[in-house]
C-alpha cells in the first residue's frame, strides 16, 4: 500500500508543476503537454512494480461496462469532434460578433449578454470548446475598446464551467461519474437542473458584484468581424450536433448506449462533409482542423489514472477514504471534498479517484455523493489553474494575449464566486434530491 500511495502522490505533485511550471516541451515544431507524459510514467511505475495487477487492467479496459473508459473516451472526444467542426467553420466566432454588437448600451449589458450566451452555448456543446473559441475574441474585442478584459474573462471562464454541470455531456467529469452509476442523459438532467440553475444565477450576481465599478466605464464602438466559412458545412454541423443531443436524451428508453449514439454522429459528420468535398472537388479543411485539434492527450492522461486508480482500490486505500467519509451528509461532504481535490490532482483524476470511493455506498447516499462530485468538478475548475484542463487552456490563452491572469487571480474569483456558487449548487442539489 506504501508504495501505491507514494507514487500516486507523487506523480499527482509533478503533474501540479508540470501544469505550473512546465505545461509543454518542444520538439522542432511539435509541442507535447507535459502533464500526461507524467501520469503515464506513473501507470507505467505501478505497472513494473506489480502494485497493479496488469490483467485486471486489461479486463477493465474491454468489460461492457459503463466505467469502461474507453467508452467514455469515444464519447467526450465525438462530441469534442462535432463542436471543433462548427468553430472551425467560425461559428463560434459569428455568435460572438453578433452578441459583441449587442452591446451598445453599455458594459453592462455587454457582460449580461456575454454571460447568457457562453451559457447556453456551454449547455450544448462544451466548457473546453467554448473557452476556446470564446476567449481570443474576447481579448481582441477588450484590446480595441479599450476596456479591461479582466470582468469578461472571468465572466466567459465562471459561465463555460457552471453551465457545464446542466448536461451529461457538459464536461468529461460529468460523462465519466454519471455513467459510471448507470445514470441516463434524461435522469441525470432532472437531478442537475436546479443545481445549475441555482449556480448560474448566484454566480453571475457574484461576478456583476465584484466587477460593478470596473463596468460602469464607457466602452467605445467598435467594428468585430466575423464570418461564416461555409453556411453549407454550417447546416450540416449544427444538424448532427442537434441530432445527436436529441437520440442522447432518448438513449436510454431506444436501449442504445450514449457512446455509441455520439460516435455515430461524428462518422455521419465525416461521411456527408466527405462527399461534399469530393462534389466540389476540394480538400475537407474543416474535418481536417477538427482531426488536428481533437484533444488527444485526454487518451494516454484518462487511461494512466485508470491505472493509478486501480492500484488504489486493489491495495485498500480507496476504501479506507470512503470509510473515513462515511455516508452521512454526503452532499455537503463530496461536494467539499471534490471541490478542493480538483485544485490538487485535477478533476478528472479526482472524478476517477471519487467514482471508486463513491462505489462503497449505496442507495441515495451514493446517488447524493455521485451528484455533489459533479458539481465540485465542475466548480472546482474557478477555483486554480490547477483545477481543470479548462484553466490550463484558458491561462495559456490568455498569456499568448498578452493578458496576466494568473493563480492569485484565480484564487481571487474562486474565493468571492467559486465558494457562494458551490454552496449555492450543494443547496439546490439538496432540494432536487427531495423532489
Amino acid at each position: 500500500m506504501a508504495l501505491t500511495i507514494t507514487v500516486a502522490a507523487i506523480t499527482c505533485l509533478l503533474m501540479i508543476l508540470s501544469v505550473l511550471f512546465f505545461p509543454a516541451v518542444r520538439i522542432k515544431k511539435f509541442g507535447i503537454s507535459t502533464y500526461w507524459l507524467i501520469t503515464l510514467l506513473g501507470a507505467v511505475v505501478l505497472l513494473a512494480t506489480r502494485s497493479v495487477d496488469i490483467k485486471t487492467v486489461g479486463q477493465s479496459l474491454i468489460a461492457n461496462t459503463a466505467i469502461n473508459p474507453l467508452k467514455i473516451l469515444v464519447l467526450f472526444l465525438s462530441m469534442t469532434v462535432l463542436s471543433v467542426f462548427l468553430d472551425e467553420l467560425g461559428f463560434f466566432g459569428y455568435l460572438a460578433s453578433v452578441v459583441l454588437k449587442k452591446a451598445r448600451g453599455g458594459q453592462k449589458k455587454l457582460f449580461l449578454i456575454l454571460y447568457l450566451t457562453v451559457s447556453v452555448l456551454t449547455v450544448f456543446t462544451s466548457n473546453d470548446i467554448i473557452i476556446l473559441s470564446f476567449t481570443p475574441f474576447v481579448c481582441y474585442f477588450c484590446k480595441n475598446a479599450k476596456i479591461d478584459p479582466i470582468p469578461y474573462l472571468s465572466a466567459e471562464f465562471v459561465a463555460a464551467n457552471t453551465w457545464s454541470m446542466l448536461l451529461i455531456i457538459g464536461n468529461p467529469t460529468n460523462i465519466y461519474l454519471a455513467t459510471a452509476y448507470g445514470i441516463d442523459f434524461l435522469s441525470y438532467l432532472k437531478v442537475s437542473f436546479i443545481p445549475a440553475l441555482f449556480a448560474g444565477v448566484v454566480a453571475f450576481g457574484m461576478l456583476f458584484l465584484l466587477f460593478r465599478k470596473k463596468l460602469s466605464t464607457p466602452i467605445e464602438s467598435v467594428e468585430t468581424a466575423a464570418i461564416i466559412k461555409d453556411k453549407t458545412l454550417l447546416g450540416v454541423g449544427l444538424a448532427c450536433l442537434g441530432a445527436c443531443t436529441l437520440i442522447l436524451a432518448i438513449s436510454s428508453y431506444i436501449k442504445v448506449e450514449m457512446w455509441i449514439v455520439s460516435l455515430c454522429a461524428m462518422a455521419l459528420l465525416f461521411l456527408i462533409t466527405g462527399a461534399i468535398s469530393l462534389f466540389r472537388k476540394k480538400p475537407p479543411k474543416a474535418l481536417l482542423g477538427c482531426l488536428k485539434r481533437a484533444p488527444y492527450p485526454l487518451i494516454p492522461f484518462m487511461i494512466s489514472m485508470f491505472v493509478i486508480i486501480i492500484a488504489l482500490e486493489q491495495n485498500g486505500v480507496t476504501a479506507a477514504i470512503a470509510s473515513f467519509m462515511g455516508s452521512d451528509f454526503a452532499v455537503v461532504k463530496y461536494g467539499v471534498a471534490s471541490f478542493l481535490s480538483a485544485n490538487l490532482i485535477n478533476n478528472i483524476p479526482m472524478s476517477v479517484l471519487f467514482s471508486s470511493i463513491i462505489s462503497a455506498l449505496s442507495g441515495k447516499a451514493a446517488l447524493s455523493a455521485m451528484f455533489a462530485t459533479v458539481i465540485g468538478s465542475n466548480l472546482g475548475a474557478f477555483f486554480t489553474p490547477i483545477g481543470a484542463l479548462a484553466g490550463i487552456m484558458f491561462g495559456s490563452i490568455l498569456k499568448v494575449n498578452g493578458i496576466k491572469y494568473g493563480y492569485l487571480d484565480f484564487l481571487k474569483i474562486g474565493v468571492t464566486v467559486g465558494l457562494p456558487t458551490l454552496f449555492a449548487a450543494l443547496g439546490g442539489l439538496c432540494l432536487s434530491l427531495l423532489i
